[in-house]
């Protein structure tokens, strides 16, 4: 059986404002089962009560520890690797206070780490000191790679054009936290408490979500009620363990792995 559930949001069980029928009851079905869950997003743009009071206002019984953001994932690996390391992060003020929330030493002068969100608050300033500071020697973490976030009606430009950058100018390697990495996996694994080739990911994007499973070595959940269609999963040589019309028939798949 799974040991714990990992779930991408957009286009999983929801879409848009509206959630996808039955994902408030595949929720309480692993709730019944006592299968641990959390829900996962790469955007770092916002605090993660955020994403809980989004989920809250959908009808989801979520607590916001089952809700693990780039942002959040990101601290946990600089406590978990780099402890007591001071940190000078690219991000909006309100992530920067949930980053000095979640333990970490943020500072504006002479920082062991450059961490780089989504930061929609971006300047000049900040582009030419995280320059500086990568240039003179600091460590280079972010958030996530996505080139794009889509918006209600189009896509903005995320942080993955920013990393290049930043990695040109500098030389610097960025080590990246979101999916597909598998550090995001890693740390949603340490979030639930469960081993982390015990886990499950499921979501809509073969090459985020599916992607992340299976450079884990782990199992994965295609739906297709976001962005995938069956004909481009037939033509990806990204291939999920198991594909599902939507969330809404996870417990069903769970009674027959239990069957077997």
């Amino acid at each position: 059986m799974i040991g714990g559930f990992m779930i991408d949001m957009d286009g999983t069980v929801y879409k848009g404002r509206n959630m996808i029928p039955g994902a408030d009851a595949f929720i309480s079905d692993l709730r019944s089962r006592g299968i641990p869950f959390v829900f996962l997003t790469n955007n770092s743009s916002h605090r993660r009560s955020y994403y809980h009071s989004k989920l809250l206002k959908m009808g989801f019984d979520v607590s916001e520890n089952e809700v693990l953001t780039s942002t959040i994932a990101a601290a946990r690996y600089i406590l978990s690797r780099h402890p007591g390391e001071r940190v000078y992060a690219i991000a909006s003020p309100e992530v920067t206070e949930e980053l000095r929330e979640a333990g970490l030493e943020i500072v504006q002068d002479d920082p062991d780490i450059i961490l780089l969100t989504f930061d929609r608050t971006i300047t000049y300033e900040k582009i030419n000191k995280g320059y500086r500071y990568l240039r003179d020697g600091a460590a280079f973490i972010a958030t996530h790679p996505d080139d794009l976030c889509p918006t209600e009606d189009s896509y903005d430009i995320d942080i993955g054009p920013f990393i290049r950058m930043f990695e040109q100018m500098c030389g610097s390697k960025a080590t990246v936290i979101g999916k597909p990495k598998r550090l995001m996996l890693e740390m949603a694994a340490m979030e639930m408490g469960v081993d982390p080739g015990e886990t499950a990911m499921v979501g809509d994007r073969l090459y985020t979500d599916i992607r992340m499973a299976q450079l884990a070595g782990t199992r994965s959940v295609l739906v297709l009620s976001g962005e995938t269609s069956r004909p481009l999963l037939e033509s990806s040589d990204v291939k999920p363990t198991y594909v599902v019309d939507s969330v809404a028939d996870i417990p069903a798949l769970l009674d027959g792995m239990r069957g077997h």
